[in-house]
């Protein structure tokens, strides 16, 4: 009898045995074939939304390298006179020139204090570890306190403690962007005209003051601290013509591009204006050259 079960019960188990190899085989192809497709899929981007791949994610801090620029032109003061002819020319400009050599720029006309508060608080929210910066402002700037203020266009003033209220100091602003990591800090300050509000002042207060900066900082006033400079009749001014030739020089320094505008400038004017420039920069930055600038930016 046994004999005769025997075959069957062999060939019975066999079949169980082979179905279960082949539904581990299966599962095990399965994961295999999951396993490859979460690898594969892992290095590549994906379309999908909501998913990030680890090409995103290497990308990003590439785009955090681009060097960032706020640039100001204030002209209409109302409570000045007639507007002024360079600052709005100036800033649309230099904010071109910027573009053309990588900047992530922000360019603000005729501001009011809240609207140069919001636009200096956007700026500084774009700076990342690294990033070079660069604050150009075109319009008026008085000294206070041995403190230079940029003066708003709504800005109403009859003493120096107007000044303090109304005005935005810069130098608050470089000590944050400092403190956030900032790599070069770049500062344009064509704001070296005579105060209009001085015949209202006591003492007189003519020119613009030193900015107290941190370490990295590179700055170019339109004039020496305690100068004035009058707007010509040209479209833009003297120093913004001259410093556009040489933003688009290709690979130059900054500290370079500053100081062949400071030549240019007292050339031309016969020494009758000569900007003034201030460096603490160590590290090299040069326009044109994100790539070298990410490098060298680097703390």
């Amino acid at each position: 009898m046994w004999k005769a079960v025997l075959p069957g019960i062999i060939a019975l188990v066999t079949l169980g045995l082979s179905l279960v190899s082949g539904e581990v085989i299966k599962r095990d192809s399965q994961v295999l074939a999951f396993a490859s497709a979460a690898y594969l899929d892992e290095g590549r981007p994906t379309a999908s939304i909501g998913r990030t791949s680890r090409t995103q994610k290497i990308a990003a801090p590439a785009e955090a390298g681009r060097p960032v620029a706020l640039v100001i032109g204030n002209a209409a003061y109302p409570d000045a006179g007639l507007p002024l002819s360079h600052p709005v020319n100036n800033a649309r400009a230099v904010a071109d020139a910027l573009k053309d050599q990588g900047f992530d720029v922000e360019l603000g006309e005729d501001l009011t204090k809240p609207a140069m508060e919001q636009a200096l608080e956007t700026f500084k929210s774009r700076i990342q570890p690294g990033t070079a910066a660069l604050i150009f402002f075109s319009g008026f700037g008085i000294q206070a306190g041995r403190q230079t203020y940029l003066i708003p266009v709504n800005a109403h003033i009859w003493n120096e403690g107007d000044v303090r209220r109304s005005g935005v100091s810069l130098e608050p602003v470089l000590n944050e962007i400092e403190a956030k990591g900032a790599g070069a800090k770049l500062v344009v300050l064509d704001a070296s005209r005579r105060n209009p509000f001085e015949r209202r002042f006591r003492s007189s207060s003519a020119g613009l003051a030193a900015i107290q900066s941190p370490d990295e900082t590179l700055v170019m006033y339109s004039a020496a601290p305690g100068k004035v400079v009058n707007d010509d009749a040209g479209e833009l001014s003297p120093l913004v013509e001259e410093l556009i030739t040489e933003l688009r020089a290709p690979g130059q320094s900054a500290e370079d591009a500053f100081k062949h505008t400071q030549v240019a400038v007292a050339r031309t004017s016969h020494r009758k204006q000569v900007p003034w420039v201030s460096s603490s920069l160590v590290q090299h930055f040069a326009f044109g050259e994100p790539g070298a600038n990410a490098q060298f930016s680097a703390r």
